[in-house]
């Protein structure tokens, strides 16, 4: 059996009783895999870096358990196909590791309208001077028309012989 944890990242719309049902059906689904239940840390409702289906909040908890590899992609499928689900990453536990939660960022004021880049004023690199050979222009010559390439003309004498 390896130590592993679980964040799930819950739609923060689901109720508390939607959430903790989605937590110990999670539980069960170790135990009944052979896997030891280590601990629940819910971490609360947190700003997302970006929104996931038009939701700025999520909310997050953090499941740590012993299991087999097994359990583990059992628990995992039924996590994906579970509603309420926005995210959730099952990685092997770190010995000594810290489990608290980050410390929330201060939010920065939403801006209405779309950031504008500044037009920047920079110097322009100085030109090398262009060191170019002279052309010289060779004359085309006109390719010659032969009697073969061009299409027999058509005169009255060969129309009225047909």
């Amino acid at each position: 059996m390896n130590d592993y944890e679980i964040l799930l990242l819950l739609d923060p719309e689901l109720p508390d009783e939607r959430q903790s049902e989605i937590v110990s059906r999670t539980r069960e689904t170790i135990e009944q895999g052979g896997g030891n239940w280590s601990d629940h840390q819910p971490w609360g409702r947190r700003r997302l870096a970006y929104e996931i289906d038009h939701k700025p909040d999520g909310a997050y908890h953090l499941l740590t358990f012993d299991a087999a590899p097994e359990t583990l992609d059992e628990v995992s499928r039924v996590l994906r196909i579970t509603d309420g689900v926005m995210r959730h990453l099952a990685v092997r536990r770190v010995k000594g590791a810290s489990m608290r939660p980050p410390d929330p960022t201060p939010e920065e004021p939403r801006r209405e309208e779309p950031r504008r880049e500044e037009p920047r004023h920079e110097a322009p690199p100085p030109e090398e001077p262009a060191q170019e050979e002279p052309r010289q222009e060779e004359p085309v010559a006109a390719a010659p028309v032969s009697s073969q390439d061009s299409e027999p003309e058509e005169t009255a004498e060969s129309v009225e012989g047909e």
